[in-house]
């Protein structure tokens, strides 16, 4: 089965099926008949790409309902640590933050269900992420969490004097300030 469960509902691990020869290699990214055969049912409307050098930080962000987005995280050159927070209220893992290794080697994706923040730390040189979307982006319905929330407690593995922030993502509140509308649905 290409999708590996994680301990957080709904949050999987999108491990496609790799061909390598002396050509290279070739992997089906997505499949909408796999996903939907493995229950996995989006309709994805948007991509998104960035480019970005070793220490940035993007993140952590997300967006309320109804404009709530799903997404579906790779990257395509470099390595980065890609993290997320529950913070559906209710859940069984609100307010636990779940970190992987996504690079263009391992070719792993991460399928974050809406009600979580998203974000990324770049740990090669460079990192090209690309991410599908099931909702379009919505200034509005915007929301974000502090990178450095003491209460999340995060290691970004990148050393703080090297560390790359948009001056958007100085100024988000902690956890417990945030103004998240999700409720956790089992």
């Amino acid at each position: 089965m290409p999708f590996i469960k994680t301990e957080f509902p709904g949050l999987l691990i999108f491990q496609p099926v790799v061909f390598e020869d002396a050509r290279g290699f070739f992997f089906e990214s997505y499949n909408e008949k796999v996903f939907r055969e493995n229950r996995v049912d989006y309709r994805w409307i948007q991509d998104n790409q960035s480019f970005s050098h070793y220490g940035v930080i993007r993140g952590l962000h997300y967006q309320n309902p109804p404009k709530a987005q799903a997404k579906l995280v790779r990257t395509l050159s470099g390595k980065i640590l890609d993290i997320v927070v529950d913070i559906r209220t209710g859940s069984p893992c609100y307010g636990k933050v779940y970190s992987i290794e996504l690079s263009s080697e391992n070719k792993l994706q991460l399928l974050i269900p809406a009600g979580f923040a998203h974000g990324f730390s770049v740990l090669s040189e460079n990192a090209t992420v690309l991410y599908k979307c099931d909702n379009l982006y919505e200034k509005s319905a915007e929301g974000s969490i502090a990178y450095n929330d003491p209460f999340l407690n995060i290691d970004w593995k990148i050393p703080a004097n090297k560390v790359i922030l948009s001056d958007k993502d100085q100024g988000h509140p902690s956890l417990k300030d945030c103004k998240s509308r999700f409720v956790f649905e089992r």
